[in-house]
């Protein structure tokens, strides 16, 4: 059956590869990111497929901007089916260091957007589910591993990557008390080629801050850049994975399963009441770096 898929994010990484895999599929695309120049590309790459697509240069930390575009999707499709809050973007540094117009930053796109992503489309979601028994809706929310773990010099992405995981726990949950139709998803990818390390592009004049970069924020992006880019698993493997993921019904997804055990030796730590384990414990090179960049 086809679907209508929004996708947040949708002119690279993830977001471009979700696109493609649905006009695939012979799915309605919904397009919606910040970077007109390459939402333009991506819509006529898509539309070339021969699917219907809807492409709108949308900030989704504006709860109007997102409003305005669940209209257009009710209007032109009716309710979605697929809902990607993947839009993403990245800061580094010792937390301390981190200014007020990063906070502000990276927590209206990484949270606020998902939140509005939620709020604006679920109730049309559930209200085509009470309109239909064969419909079947999800929100399949991009958090990262950085929301399952707490890598130092990464506190700001961290923090919001986090709140992504909690919220689309929530949402699982208070789905399940309403409706057995709509349901919710929960990425978690690890370094994968995206192109997030280079989010700085897309940060708004008046997010931008006056002074320099830290010396430790400066080592974050190297950091990022390095991790980033030697990721061997592509946003197209990732994406293959979300989608088989969504239709078996998954709800933890992740690039890099054996990622995992981190995950477990913090939680190991948490009931353990232990001090927290050097998520670069297996890896002491990387914190070794870090040290000596920081200290030296």
């Amino acid at each position: 059956m086809k679907k209508t898929l929004v996708i947040t994010g949708a002119a690279s990484g993830f977001g471009l590869e979700f696109a493609r895999l649905g006009a695939a599929r012979g799915d309605n695309i919904v397009m919606c990111d910040v970077e007109q120049t390459a939402l333009d590309a991506a819509r006529d790459e898509i539309a070339a497929l021969g699917v219907q697509v809807h492409a709108a240069r949308v900030d989704v930390s504006s709860a109007e901007a997102m409003d305005a575009l669940a209209a257009d999707v009710k209007a032109k499709f009716g309710a979605p089916h697929w809902v990607f809050n993947n839009a993403g973007v990245g800061s580094g540094g010792l937390v301390w260091e981190n200014t007020l117009k990063d906070w502000n930053w990276v927590w209206n796109v990484n949270v606020m957007g998902v939140v509005h992503g939620v709020r604006a489309f679920t109730p049309m979601m559930l209200e085509a589910a009470k309109a239909d028994p064969n419909y079947r809706g999800c929100h399949i929310n991009t958090a990262s591993m950085a929301g399952l773990l707490n890598a130092p010099t990464m506190g700001v992405y961290n923090v919001s990557k986090h709140a992504v995981v909690s919220l689309t726990e929530s949402l699982y949950h208070d789905l399940k008390l309403v409706s057995d139709q709509v349901t919710a998803a929960l990425l978690c990818p690890f370094f994968v080629p995206t192109g997030i390390s280079k989010s700085h592009r897309n940060r708004p004049e008046d997010l931008k801050n006056d002074a320099k970069p830290t010396l430790s924020q400066m080592v974050a992006q190297m950091q990022s850049d390095k991790a980033v880019s030697s990721g061997k698993i592509t946003a197209a493997d990732v994406a293959k994975r979300v989608f088989e993921a969504v239709e078996a019904g998954e709800f933890y997804i992740y690039s890099h399963p054996q990622a995992l055990k981190s995950v477990e030796v913090r939680m190991r730590d948490i009931v353990d009441q232990k001090n927290p384990t050097d998520p670069f414990a297996d890896k002491p090179e990387i914190s070794a770096w870090l040290k000596e960049k920081l200290r030296g």
